[in-house]
């Protein structure tokens, strides 16, 4: 008597599962709806800088036509020529480029230097003393400006860079930030073990809190660079007209009575240039340096 063999399944319990796998991942792609939602976002954060662009490439009784124009016009050069012979456009340039470089790479280390020490070590009070620094969060910077101006003008640092370096050097959004943030990021084994090896109280928020603060820091380092960049209040108060920063410098495109709205957003599009190319050159290592916090948590 003969016996029938048993076929064998065909796929195998490990080809099942990748396929069900496979499956569940087809069905969490987003569809239509999200890309469009996401193309509309898009599209309405790049509309201002086009319309700037479109005003600026025109003359200044483009806003006065019927109908608008809705392409670009040829006269954007000339207009940007008449931006350098204007105002001290390159020399603001250098001197923004200074200051928000310097505030951001100091509220970065001030701020997660701060943040370690009140995720990370034990001291009497850091709990009030982070609720106060939140706080201050809260007070308008125009309450600040008469007495922070005397003291500038005692210091004679008036129509200095310095006067507006100074005061940002450190923030409570970035303390609060870094705070959060490391709490999370650093294990407090790690800490112990750092200390037990004979690493001192600096060395281990080095090696330690510094290498795990980067993708926080790096968003950190990106916000405060474009507000300092942006700031046109502080600066326009402390600065004087032969030594400012380029909002301030932009700021003396407006005439007392007539304002060329073409001149006035063609300095505004040569502003954000060197901002678009900072977001180009450092948006990947900042994306990848988020992405490997994220895996690592």
């Amino acid at each position: 008597m003969t016996t029938t063999p048993v076929p064998t399944p065909t796929t195998t319990r490990g080809q099942r599962r990748a396929g069900s796998r496979a499956r569940r991942d087809r069905g969490q792609r987003p569809g239509w709806v999200v890309y469009g939602l996401l193309a509309a976002v898009v599209l309405g954060g790049m509309f201002p800088l086009w319309w700037s662009y479109l005003i600026a490439s025109h003359d200044s009784t483009v806003l006065s036509r019927t109908p608008f124009p809705l392409l670009p016009g040829g006269n954007f050069l000339q207009n940007a020529a008449t931006v350098f012979d204007t105002v001290e456009f390159w020399r603001a340039t250098v001197n923004s480029i200074i200051v928000s470089t310097t505030v951001s790479a100091s509220v970065v280390f001030f701020s997660t230097l701060a943040g370690y020490a009140f995720a990370k070590l034990r001291f009497r009070g850091s709990g009030p003393l982070l609720v106060f620094v939140i706080a201050t969060m809260a007070v308008p910077t125009q309450l600040g400006v008469v007495p922070l101006y005397q003291v500038m003008a005692e210091l004679g640092w008036t129509g200095e860079l310095t006067a507006v370096i100074v005061p940002g050097l450190v923030t409570a959004f970035g303390v609060f930030w870094m705070t959060q943030y490391l709490r999370q990021a650093v294990p407090t084994e790690l800490i112990e073990a750092a200390r037990v090896d004979g690493a001192s109280m600096f060395g281990t928020f080095w090696h330690v809190g510094v290498p795990a603060s980067r993708p926080a820091a790096a968003m950190l380092g990106l916000f405060t660079f474009v507000a300092t960049w942006t700031n046109f209040f502080w600066p326009f108060i402390v600065l004087g007209p032969a030594n400012p920063t380029l909002p301030v410098a932009l700021q003396q495109l407006q005439a007392a009575h007539f304002v060329d709205y073409s001149l006035v957003l063609a300095g505004a599009v040569l502003a954000t240039v060197p901002l678009l190319i900072l977001f180009v050159v450092a948006g990947r290592q900042l994306v990848s340096g988020i992405m490997q916090g994220a895996v690592k948590q």
